[in-house]
């Protein structure tokens, strides 16, 4: 029989890019196996804990970019290392600086242990760096001018994300002077100490930027200000995304105007942009595709946006104060009603809100089948259906129903176990899932583990559920990347029975009360961590976390 050499298969291979098609591809036959193993470059590992390094390495002995995702939300060649929400020391950036020196990405998203001495040992070894990315980590200040040491023949940066940084962790003329080495910078993000005048500056530096993030525009209006900053955005022709403005006085967004039809991406999740202005700047944006917004943008805004915005894909509303006696009444269902029926490409929702209706979610279900992920967020646990009182049962059952291909959702609000039979019923494409305040007794979470084939991820806090519903569908877990539940009904007892009947599962019991056995059997856990991983326990846990040992016993 005919068969396709090494050679060739190597060459197919390259062009799957999807991490599944890839695993499908190795598991075919040996062959395909190793021929895929030695051809793999790129590999995403979605819990650091389910596979040791050595593993991997073996695995894979020609990895060149790795991406690694720690604790749960709630001569070398490209080399790059994209982590998230990890803890990341100095020693340990200082390795990479010393180790790789044509190291080309570092993307560290919410982690933090690291300075600017970490950061600096990076920009003065690193020569090839394409990419440095700090979003919303927490760097320490250690008064080092760490932009500084990128070397004076230094040009390679393409993208640069600094939003997260302090005043005291930017010197501005080390910045502009990186700037203008770097003749292929894309995309730069600064953060808000950057002063509004150094701005346009920057911005004539590079105006071959497709993605910026803006700083504080608090200074009281000045024309001069004003000029310099408006000619700098229109000679940035290549301009698609930006992100920023820190505190922003409504008297200088016309100066961005003269990018705005070309904008795809507008992130305004941090400015205090009231809705008339809103209404304004939307209205210049019809190529919008991303938008990401306060609860300032109100339902007129909202319409506004469906009005002018017919490519938007994504929608993210953020409450500007969660926690306000008088909150924005002026944000309602009806403005994310508006949008789904005005923008029919519309795939991916978050929204916070005070106030929702069944009526609202079918509408929306109806209106926007493509959903692909949707998280509503209703701010006061428990709300019910503001027309009805009736429980979010029949509006969330519509959105599983109508949106075949849903990958992701969150639920809040008043529901009952019936909403999880709707979710085990229909999502049959649910990859994530995040739960808080919802369900009567542990049916409702046995029907999503039972009739979820695809979940892979299950977020779950101040539910009702159990022992029961998870020992009976233990064997689901082993399918699953991972499952957070705290403050839920889930006793020691059974956690200690599923290590032992699923030893393959990493069963984690976080309580900062002191060692579970010490209290009544019956008595639940604080917090439950469970993930599966080839690499064993772990045994970097800190105090407040028990586990199995070798003998399936618990680590008191």
């Amino acid at each position: 029989a005919y068969s396709l050499s090494d050679e060739v298969l190597e060459h197919v291979f390259s062009f799957i890019q999807s991490d599944k098609d890839r695993n499908v591809v190795s598991a075919v036959c040996k062959s395909w196996y190793e021929i895929e193993r030695w051809c793999r470059r790129k590999i995403f590992v979605g819990n650091c804990y389910a596979v040791s390094p050595k593993m991997v390495i073996r695995r894979f002995p020609q990895v060149r970019s790795i991406e690694l995702k720690g604790k749960p939300h709630f001569a070398d060649f490209n080399l790059e290392i994209r982590l998230k929400r990890m803890v990341v020391t100095d020693e340990s950036l200082e390795l990479i600086a010393k180790s790789f020196k044509d190291f080309k990405v570092l993307v560290l998203a919410s982690c933090e242990g690291f300075s600017t001495d970490g950061l600096a040992a990076i920009a003065a070894s690193c020569k090839n760096l394409r990419e440095l990315d700090l979003r919303e980590s927490e760097v320490d200040d250690s008064s080092v001018h760490w932009l500084s040491h990128f070397p004076e023949t230094y040009t390679s940066m393409v993208s640069l994300n600094i939003s997260c940084l302090g005043s005291g962790e930017v010197s501005f003329s080390a910045l502009e002077r990186l700037v203008s080495r770097c003749p292929n910078l894309r995309s730069l993000k600064l953060n808000r100490a950057v002063p509004l005048d150094k701005t346009a500056n920057i911005l004539r530096l590079a105006p071959q930027l497709v993605e910026f993030s803006t700083c504080t525009y608090s200074a009281e209006l000045r024309s001069d200000v004003f000029s310099n900053l408006a000619g700098a955005f229109s000679n940035c022709n290549e301009l698609r995304s930006l992100s920023g403005f820190w505190d922003v006085v409504p008297d200088y967004l016309p100066a961005i105007y003269s990018v705005c039809s070309r904008l795809t991406s507008l992130n305004l999740s941090y400015a205090t942009i009231q809705s008339p202005d809103l209404i304004k700047l939307v209205s210049h944006c019809p190529s919008l595709q991303r938008l990401l917004v306060l609860d300032y943008i109100e339902d007129n805004g909202l319409e506004a946006l469906a009005s002018n915005c017919k490519d938007l894909q994504e929608l993210r509303v953020f409450p500007s104060d969660p926690f306000d006696a008088e909150p924005n009444a002026s944000l309602t269902e009806q403005g994310l009603v508006a949008v789904s029926l005005g923008c029919p490409k519309l795939q991916s929702v978050l929204y916070f809100c005070r106030r929702m209706s069944n009526a609202a979610l079918v509408t929306i279900a109806k209106n926007r089948p493509n959903l692909t992920r949707f998280r509503l967020c209703i701010i006061e646990p428990n709300t019910a259906d503001y027309l009805t009182g009736e429980p979010f049962d029949v509006g969330f059952g519509a959105i599983v129903e109508h949106c075949k291909d849903l990958i992701r959702l969150s639920l809040s609000g008043l529901l009952t176990d019936c909403v999880f039979e709707y979710i085990g019923k229909y999502a049959k494409k649910l990859e994530m899932l995040s739960v808080a305040f919802a369900g009567d007794s542990d049916l409702g979470l046995h029907h999503v583990l039972s009739g979820c084939e695809s979940l892979r991820k299950l977020e779950i806090r101040d539910c009702p559920f159990g022992d029961k519903a998870l020992l009976t569908n233990a064997a689901k877990l082993e399918t699953m990347r991972s499952l957070w539940m705290s403050s839920c009904s889930v006793s020691f007892e059974a956690c200690k029975l599923l290590s032992q009947k699923m030893p393959r599962l990493n069963v984690e019991v976080i309580d900062e009360r002191g060692p579970p056995d010490s209290r009544p059997k019956n008595c639940t856990v604080d917090k439950l961590y469970i993930y599966r991983s080839v690499a064993g326990p772990r045994f970097d846990m800190p105090p407040f976390v028990w586990t199995k040992d070798e003998d399936l016993a618990l680590r008191l």
